[in-house]
């Protein structure tokens, strides 16, 4: 086979290998160039991947197509999915990994040296702290924790045990985005006040609430991990978890996530905001869901605002994007409709310049893991925290809230970030999803002041608690200093 056909037979097996991920969010081409990879089975790097129904099927696919790594272990909750991606991998490696349904018998192994994690989101801090402690370094994917408390412990435990942690916020390995980062940084869209993430997605309903039963499969105590001991609510036990607050945190931290990180990128802040308040609901629908469909998050950086909006109902894209970042410059705008890709434009709307390219997110990591420098890390964990962070505290804006009448909305939010206009574009996209607006009451979130510094929340004792989580025994995230 020549080396271009393989090339081709290897890129079409990762994107394969991928598709599930794809539809989770995650971009498809994550193949690293031929000629970096080591051929010396001494080089190989062994790794444990946990959690592949879907992205972590993706990782599945990236890692057992390389040359330089050698899956070694699958583990799933979920005994049949975790066996079928057991033998799918066997059969493109040449060698089947083992598969495990406890993860802590992957952290029991030493010949181990990578953790790569697409559980449920309330399992990424717990599964990335116990992997570095037994000295593993960790890819975890997006959002990095379920709460903001967890995602410093992430950091913290990463600079105690010297690990490499790399978050899974593909966008920052690809040429496009990283294009559009740079021409923004430059100024050449002038001054930057707003940046606008955009996750217009359509999310059905996900079925009557109820109590369902788990999937024989399934080790459901296992699955639940450091989640409270409920019965099952929702029809779909897979993915559907996103839309319950045990578990998700809503197309916010879902898919949100990746542009909550690069219009945080772009905008150069590497703290949190000042201060977040958000708005919205579960809106044209009744369903088992609790994470709001619809919602606007507005954080305040002082001179500069970041504000994200989710449409769970059909709607037209703005500025060409669905899901997608938009930069709001004093010269212009950019604006990045796909993962990979996007445009500057002047402020007439002309066109300027084109932004395209794909990356390797997990060659970075495994480059890093190999060098041992931390700082040629494109999304070390640190960075994955701060955007974690972000949707999180949106969410606690508006889990504290209370629902009002529509037309108060405005006056609530003063003239303040780009408010009206803002508000008219969530109002349109219920007019246009027929959600009547003199009977519908919208979830208006509690102002939060936020001391950036010290990760916590000014004055507000309820919020504060709502930075962490009840941990069920044995599954107990550490305190901070615990690690």
């Amino acid at each position: 086979m020549t080396h271009l056909s393989r090339r081709r037979f290897l890129e079409e097996s990762m994107l394969s290998a991928t598709a599930a991920a794809f539809a989770c969010g995650a971009p498809a081409k994550l193949l690293a160039d031929e000629p970096k990879q080591s051929t010396s089975p001494n080089e190989r790097l062994s790794v444990a991947v946990i959690g592949v129904r879907g992205q972590g099927n993706g990782h599945l696919g990236a890692y057992s197509t390389r040359k330089d790594t050698e899956v070694t272990y699958v583990c799933d909750a979920d005994a049949d999915i975790g066996t079928k991606r057991a033998a799918e991998t066997g059969e493109r490696q040449g060698r089947t990994p083992k598969y495990v349904q406890d993860l802590r018998e992957v952290f029991d192994d030493p010949s181990v040296d990578c953790v790569s994690t697409a559980t449920p989101n309330h399992w990424h801090a717990l599964v990335s702290i116990w992997a570095m402690q037994h000295g593993k370094d960790v890819y975890v994917e997006k959002p990095v924790s379920h709460n903001v408390s967890e995602g410093r412990r992430m950091v913290e435990t990463a600079r105690k045990y010297e690990r490499i942690c790399q978050t899974g916020t593909q966008c920052r390995s690809l040429l496009g985005t990283i294009q559009a980062i740079e021409y923004v940084k430059a100024g050449k869209i002038g001054q930057v006040k707003v940046a606008r993430g955009l996750c217009y997605k359509s999310r059905p309903s996900i079925g009557p609430k109820g109590e369902y039963p788990v999937p024989a499969s399934v080790d459901y105590n296992l699955w639940l991990g450091p989640a409270p001991q409920k019965t099952c609510r929702r029809r779909q036990f897979h993915y559907d978890w996103h839309w319950f607050w045990d578990y998700g945190s809503g197309d916010l931290g879902n898919q949100g996530i990746h542009q909550m990180d690069i219009a945080r990128w772009g905008l150069g802040v590497d703290t949190l905001s000042k201060g977040v308040v958000s708005y919205g609901g579960r809106l044209g629908y009744e369903d088992a869901g609790e994470t709001a469909n619809t919602q606007t998050i507005i954080h305040d950086y002082g001179d500069k605002s970041l504000v994200f909006e989710v449409r769970g109902l059909p709607t037209d894209a703005l500025r060409g994007a669905h899901v997608g970042v938009i930069f709001e410059g004093s010269e212009g705008y950019v604006v990045l409709t796909e993962y990979y890709k996007g445009a500057a434009f002047d402020l007439a709307g002309n066109m300027v310049t084109m932004f395209q390219g794909w990356g390797d997110h997990f060659g970075n990591f495994l480059d890093v893991v190999r060098s041992r420098r931390r700082e040629d890390l494109h999304a070390d964990i640190e960075q994955g925290h701060l955007s974690s962070a972000l949707c999180h505290l949106g969410n606690i804006s508006y889990r504290l809230g209370s629902p009002v009448a529509m037309a108060e909305v405005t006056a609530r939010l003063g003239d303040r970030y780009h408010a009206a206009e803002d508000f008219e574009r969530f109002a349109k996209h219920l007019a246009d999803n027929n959600v009547p607006a003199d009977t519908t009451k919208i979830q208006f979130g509690e102002p939060l002041v936020i001391d950036p510094a010290a990760e916590t929340i000014v004055g507000n004792d309820q919020a504060n608690a709502m930075l962490s989580r009840e941990y069920r025994p044995p599954f107990v995230v550490p305190a901070a200093g615990r690690v």
